[in-house]
């Protein structure tokens, strides 16, 4: 009796186990009701370059007309996120002869990131960015796609960010998260969502799609960023402007799979899976991706990290819909 006693405990204990494991994210994005249900069984990952403000208070004024609060100033964040500063999930890496600034960081860098942030292996992430504007967004795409570069998939992002948790007078912490390290390392590198310099020029002349993120100023050449050495797009590609993965109004939210259909529509956009997306650095070029692969579903979306940066830098060509 006693035996089976044990047995069966073992078992509850097991069950219970894989309970506590099985918590999944029930998509790419997460809305802020099933976060606060889910608080416990997740790690936050608060992404912005702001880092003041996740120990800022946050700021309302009344509206005089309304008398309703309106938010002003983003700060604080959720209890127990942990904060991820910006500047240090990219880095600088030598590809050939070149240098190219702002790619993704070697396995052993991006692990040693996520572990000080403490992830641990099994985890069921939610990334969370300011939420203020595009801007904001692409942090936690950019972020997410490297994430799952490197193995990964339990994740998602909170759709809104920590604009729309304050609108809802959720609850914010303004003191620094107390965040034990970390186990998670990385079970992949998954090069079919990265995309190379040579694979991009072969996909300028084949049937692959290059989808170019950039405003369409840049697209067209009357202007640049300071990142590109030259002015213009590469051959065969398709603008979609970045401006159009996101809902207007504050705060800002992703795009809904109903919209972007329509979207891709009148831009002229094959529904296919095969495409890469670029911008200049490869920062916009990730809300391409995550708009693509994990809004539309297009799986075999790769991301050219490098983007015009490393285009240009390595002196491969241009087009110009423009003459002087």
């Amino acid at each position: 009796m006693k035996i089976t006693h044990n047995i069966l405990t073992f078992f509850v204990l097991l069950l219970i186990s894989g309970m506590v494991q099985a918590t999944k994210v029930p998509g790419p994005l997460v809305d802020t009701n099933w976060l606060a249900e889910n608080l416990s069984e997740v790690t936050i990952l608060d992404v912005r370059g702001d880092i003041q403000s996740f120990t800022t208070e946050p700021k309302f004024v009344k509206d005089k007309k309304t008398g309703k609060q309106q938010l002003v100033r983003i700060g604080g964040h959720i209890p127990d996120a942990s904060l991820i500063n910006f500047k240090n999930v990219r880095a600088e890496r030598k590809i050939g002869e070149k240098t190219v600034k702002n790619l993704l960081p070697e396995k052993s860098a991006f692990e040693k990131l996520l572990q000080n942030a403490g992830v641990n292996k099994d985890d069921a992430i939610v990334i969370v960015s300011k939420g203020a504007g595009g801007g904001d967004i692409l942090l936690s795409t950019r972020l997410y796609w490297q994430i799952k570069y490197y193995g990964h998939d339990n994740l998602a992002i909170l759709n809104g960010g920590m604009a729309q948790w304050l609108l809802e007078n959720r609850d914010v912490n303004i003191k620094p998260s107390k965040i034990s390290s970390g186990d998670w390392v990385a079970t992949a590198e998954r090069d079919e969502i990265l995309a190379t310099s040579d694979e991009v020029a072969v996909a300028s002349k084949e049937s692959l799609q290059l989808v170019d993120i950039r405003p369409i100023s840049q697209y067209l050449g009357t202007s640049k960023s300071s990142s590109a050495s030259k002015y213009g797009h590469i051959s065969g590609a398709k603008n979609f402007p970045t401006e159009l993965i996101f809902k207007s109004g504050f705060p800002t939210t992703l795009a809904s799979k109903q919209v972007a259909e329509q979207l891709i529509n009148a831009l002229d956009i094959e529904a296919a899976d095969n495409k890469i997306t670029y911008c200049n650095t490869g920062n916009m070029a990730s809300g391409g991706w995550f708009f693509f692969s994990e809004i539309l579903g297009y799986k075999n979306t790769q991301l050219y990290d490098g983007s015009m940066h490393q285009w240009t830098l390595e002196g491969r060509p241009t087009v110009t819909m423009v003459m002087e």
